[in-house]
């Protein structure tokens, strides 16, 4: 009971504020090390949370779990199919694939004039003329890939597909390319191939989809197909599966019914081409997760050496107040309340070292969102570390410096008055 009461008392604070204040120098260097521990582990995990929010936000409305199929030439010859031949995809081909792989939530097959298949066609407005890759795509597109849209624009509907309606949504550097600074082209026509279309739509271009570029036109699939005549066939597919999907595992499936349906070699590694944004996003979460593992681990041993530190330097505190001691031990001060004086005094400077490296890291972690917030194309946003995790460390190192400061109170509980008084 007198041992606690001394925590609240007075006389017991002056005293470590004295201790403090007459070694300067060295309350400085013993704070460091919590202070750097606590410092690295809230920059770190910050900076890896921030990471994770900034490609949540990039991929935001979109499907986390997407890739491309497109087909390309048979390396083995197969039932009848000679090496260099190239499978054609049919309209048949998506009710086949959906049919069979249940984890596939949508599936856009598209079209393509220029990008990877032949010259990019001539697209006019006015007397401007410019060339410019042209998709045919489903609406569900734009769900499956990174498709954002300027205000007052609208992408491919329902409608556009029933009626082969000729509108397009173009890209803002087929804006820039073709109309003037200040004009709106939301319901102005461009030319393509002699045919006009009605723009309805200007995309941005984000890199973290992938594919394509900010000068794509799309148009409706169907259109595209009455316009060029390619009837049933197509040329690539995107595909998103359910979030609880492994896109790795859903990618190999999907192969290896492409495979199947289109006559491929099971052995055939280049009939078709495929990128997976699924798997990509996925390594960049276990990426984040992994630098908030490695900073919970390198802050927590970084604090546990920087408490360390204050305990050898607290025992050779003690040692320089040998004759201090003796004399409060003379004088009738109990075991219990100098070795809680000892104690009270390595909590404190590890509590205040801690504070400050949160204190620090939180302002980094604010100035790097501050400075990060102009860039558009950085995946960064929102750099904090949760308030749980936070008191989860707080109590962590608080916990090491009560336990790490009965070394130096034991050392200092055993000084006999008489040794001390001698030893002076």
């Amino acid at each position: 009971m007198n041992s606690l009461k001394k925590i609240f008392d007075r006389d017991t604070w002056d005293e470590i504020f004295e201790s403090i204040s007459k070694n300067r120098t060295r309350t400085v260097i013993t704070t460091i090390g919590v202070f750097w521990g606590i410092f690295i582990y809230i920059a770190l995990a910050g900076s890896a949370t921030g990471l994770e929010n900034g490609f949540d936000q990039a991929f935001s409305g979109i499907s986390k779990n997407s890739m491309g199929f497109w087909a390309q030439s048979r390396s083995i010859p197969y039932k009848g199919y000679e090496e260099g031949s190239r499978p054609i995809f049919k309209i048949s081909d998506v009710d086949y694939i959906q049919q069979r792989i249940p984890e596939i939530e949508y599936i856009s097959p598209g079209h393509q004039l220029g990008a990877f298949s032949g010259s990019a066609p001539i697209v006019v407005r006015g007397t401007k003329t410019d060339n410019f890759n042209i998709f045919g795509n489903y609406p569900n597109y734009a769900t499956i890939t990174v498709k954002k849209l300027f205000d007052g624009g609208r992408w491919i509907n329902d409608e556009d597909m029933r009626l082969e309606r000729k509108v397009a949504i173009i890209g803002e550097g087929t804006r820039d390319r073709l109309f003037e600074i200040d004009e709106d082209p939301i319901g102005k026509y461009i030319k393509i191939n002699d045919i006009n279309f009605k723009v309805v739509g200007i995309h941005k271009y984000s890199q973290s989809s992938g594919f394509g570029s900010d000068g794509d036109i799309y148009i409706p699939f169907t259109t595209f197909a009455k316009v060029y005549n390619t009837g049933d066939d197509f040329g690539f597919m995107f595909i998103s599966g359910y979030d609880y999907v492994n896109p790795e595992y859903l990618e190999t499936v999907v192969l290896d019914n492409l495979k199947l349906r289109k006559n491929v070699s099971p052995d055939d590694g280049r009939a078709f081409g495929s990128f997976n944004i699924g798997a990509l996003f996925e390594s960049i979460i276990k990426f984040s997760r992994g630098m908030v593992f490695l900073s919970l681990v390198v802050g927590i041993a970084t604090i546990f050496a920087g408490v360390i530190g204050i305990g050898n330097i607290m025992l050779i505190a003690v040692k320089e107040r040998t004759n201090e001691l003796g004399i409060r031990r003379a004088i009738g001060a109990t075991p219990g309340e100098v070795r809680v004086q000892i104690i009270l005094e390595m909590v404190f400077l590890t509590i205040l070292a801690g504070l400050i490296g949160i204190i620090v890291g939180s302002m980094l972690l604010f100035l790097i969102n501050i400075g990060t917030a102009s860039l558009e194309d950085f995946p960064f946003t929102n750099p904090t570390v949760p308030l749980l995790i936070v008191f989860g460390a707080f109590t962590t190192m608080i916990t090491l410096g009560t336990l790490i400061g009965f070394i130096p109170a034991e050392r200092a509980v055993s000084i006999k008055p008489i040794d001390a008084l001698r030893e002076e």
